[in-house]
This record gives C-alpha cells, sequence and structure tokens, in this order.
C-alpha cells in the first residue's frame, strides 16, 4: 500500500468549555515529542495498544517519550472486536495498579477503535477518571471513534452497551499510519466519512465521489482532506451535544441496522464500518420509502458504497426477526420506541421514531442479502 505523505499539519479544535482538546492531522505525528509532551497529566505513562499495531509503532512512541523522568509502561493487548470487553479493561486496571499509578497517570490509546474505546473507559474509571491521549491508527477511529468521548465495550447482547463519556486530553492523528492499514480496515473507515457527507455536507459527499479512487490508494493529500473535514464535522456536533442529547444522535446514521448485523453475526466478522455501511443504506431505502429521496438518490448512495469496496447487501442469515430483536436493545431507543436516523435529504439526516413497525418490517423483508 503506498506510503501517506502531507506536507502540513492541521490543529482543529473540540470546543467543550474546560474540556476542550486539540486535534492534532498530520505526518510524522508519533515522532513530535512537543505535541504528546505537552498534554501528559504527570510523569507516568500507560501506552495501550494491540498485537498488531505494537509491531509497527509501539517503540517508534516509546522513543518519542524516551527521556526526561517519564515513567513509561506498556500494555499489548490481542487485536479485534470480540477483545472488546469488560475482562479487557480489566486488564488494563490490573497494569495501572501493578505500576503503582496515580490520579496524575496518563493512559495513550495506541489503535483502533477497539483500543481507543477500552483504553478511554478505564482511563474513565480507574481512580474515578484519569488523563488520555488517543493516537488513532485505522482511518476509522482517525474520524470517528477517537473523537468526542464515547468510551465503552461490548456486551454480548449489543455493541457499546457499557461504558461514560470521557473526553481525551487530545487526538493525534499521525496520517502516516494509514500506510500499513489493509485496504478492508480502509474501507471500513471510508464508512464513516462517506457518513458525514450523507448527514451534513452534501458538498463533501460530492467530492468523496470524485476522488474516491484518490482515497482508495491512499493519497496524501485527499486523504488528509477527508480526515480534516470529517473531524470538523464531528467536533461541531459534539461541540453542540456532548452527550446525545439531540444533535449528535445525527452520526448514528446506519448503526441501529449496522449493531444488530454485528451483535448477530459475531462481533469482528463483520468489521464496524462494513456493518454501517449496509446499515446505511437500508436507512437510505427507508428514506426513500417515505418520500424524502429519489431512487436516482438512492443508487447514487449505493454507488458511492460500493466504489468504496463496502457491502450493500445485509448477511443471508439474518431474518427479521434477528433484526428486530437486536435493534430493540439499541441504547438510543427512547420509551421503548425505535429511533432511526433517516435522510431528508442527501447532506441533511433526520432523528424519527414514528417509523411504521409494518414498513420497517417491510424493508428488512424486501433488503438484499448476501
Amino acid at each position: 500500500m503506498s506510503q501517506v505523505s502531507s506536507c502540513s499539519v492541521d490543529i482543529l479544535n473540540v470546543s467543550l468549555g474546560e474540556r476542550s482538546y486539540p486535534i492534532h492531522v498530520g505526518p510524522g505525528m508519533l515522532e513530535s515529542r512537543d505535541h504528546l509532551l505537552s498534554y501528559l497529566a504527570g510523569r507516568q505513562v500507560m501506552i495501550v495498544t494491540n498485537e498488531t499495531i505494537a509491531p509497527h509503532y509501539l517503540s517508534v512512541l516509546k522513543q518519542t517519550l524516551a527521556g526526561g523522568d517519564l515513567d513509561v509502561r506498556e500494555l499489548i493487548l490481542p487485536d479485534g472486536e470480540a477483545t472488546k470487553t469488560l475482562a479487557s479493561v480489566e486488564r488494563i486496571w490490573d497494569a495501572l495498579l501493578a505500576a503503582g499509578f496515580n490520579r496524575r497517570c496518563t493512559l495513550i490509546a495506541l489503535g483502533g477503535g477497539v483500543i481507543g474505546d477500552m483504553t478511554g473507559y478505564a482511563a474513565a474509571s480507574y481512580q474515578r477518571g484519569v488523563a488520555f491521549i488517543q493516537i488513532p491508527t485505522t482511518l476509522l477511529a482517525q474520524v470517528d471513534s477517537s473523537v468526542g468521548g464515547k468510551t465503552g465495550v461490548n456486551h454480548p447482547r449489543g455493541k457499546n452497551m457499557i461504558g461514560a463519556f470521557w473526553q481525551p486530553r487530545a487526538v493525534i492523528v499521525d496520517t502516516d499510519t494509514l500506510a500499513t492499514l489493509p485496504a478492508r480496515e480502509l474501507s471500513a473507515g471510508l464508512a464513516e466519512v462517506i457518513k458525514y457527507g450523507l448527514i451534513w455536507d452534501a458538498d463533501f459527499l460530492a467530492w468523496l465521489e470524485r476522488e474516491m479512487s484518490a482515497l482508495r490508494a491512499l493519497d496524501g493529500d485527499a486523504i488528509a482532506h477527508a480526515i480534516r473535514r470529517s473531524c470538523e464535522i464531528k467536533a461541531e456536533v459534539v461541540a453542540e451535544d456532548e452527550t446525545e442529547q439531540g444533535v449528535r444522535a445525527l452520526l448514528n446514521l446506519g448503526h441501529t441496522f449496522g449493531h444488530a448485523i454485528e451483535a448477530h453475526q459475531g462481533y469482528g466478522n463483520w468489521l464496524h464500518g462494513e456493518a454501517v455501511a449496509a446499515g446505511m443504506m437500508m436507512a437510505t431505502r427507508l428514506s426513500a420509502e417515505r418520500g424524502w429521496l429519489t431512487e436516482a438518490e438512492v443508487e447514487r448512495v449505493e454507488r458511492i458504497l460500493e466504489a468504496a469496496a463496502l457491502p450493500v447487501a445485509a448477511p443471508a442469515n439474518m431474518s427479521v426477526a434477528d433484526f428486530l430483536e437486536r435493534m430493540r436493545l439499541d441504547k438510543k431507543n427512547h420509551d421503548s420506541r425505535l429511533r432511526l436516523i433517516l435522510l431528508e435529504s442527501l447532506g441533511r439526516a433526520c432523528i424519527r421514531d414514528d417509523t411504521d413497525p409494518s414498513q420497517l418490517e417491510w424493508l428488512i423483508e424486501s433488503f438484499p442479502r448476501r
């Protein structure tokens, strides 16, 4: 896979009052000592990563932090969505306690969304809350899960059902880490990028349609723009609604369907972005059924997802009952009413809890399978 490169570092801001923090986006950030040291709470540092990422980037990060009086430790966890459990978080707590880390310690999440979510939850709960820094190494984590303070783990009956809102001190996005990202993981990340265009910015969606080949080839300028614009949108939404009481729910386009797919198939068998892509296609078709989108617009969404090498069909082994059982457990539901994010137009989303059950069943029954 080609090397990612870009000529500058962008600094965005998530505006949350005293919990505000920057997002640094650029190449070579893992080797930028100045960008890291200023966000440490004290001298104790625990790097949490996984077996896939560690061989590529752990030594680089440790070298960047070397020197001075820092006490830098590491914990390498297994890789995969199936490891996103309380048992893994307990391993982080155990490592912190064994090292004698206090309330002024800092956790650094080096990896994708699973590592970021678990490390953030460990930080939120260790001694009732300690500092952490996100260093996301996958596109999905760089544009979505590392920003906004959602942390947590999965439960066998539902995704991300146990967790907390806990904001990082900073998000450090080193675009060079995408050079080692498998093509399937890159496509999974593009699902979340496409989501931002669908819910918030029609011009960005059109840009993604034009530049999809460049994005999949990891063109440095195209990737940098996609990450920057995605983070800008998410930062704007999170600043308006930190704990998802309103507009932040729009970021869940396709997720209610997608989480049902992930849980039913077994975490990790479908990547999160793959499940979300199929879920966004389902939400798009339901939006058209309600009269908000034309068939040409539905086909346009299908084409951009396919151009990103993402699925536009649901798993062949999922019945209507399988979908509905998982969807009813979704934490976004209110008072037993199923809340779905739908599209009033391309670039504008809405939150609806008035979907007719028969219409929803029709959608699931008629939706393509693979």
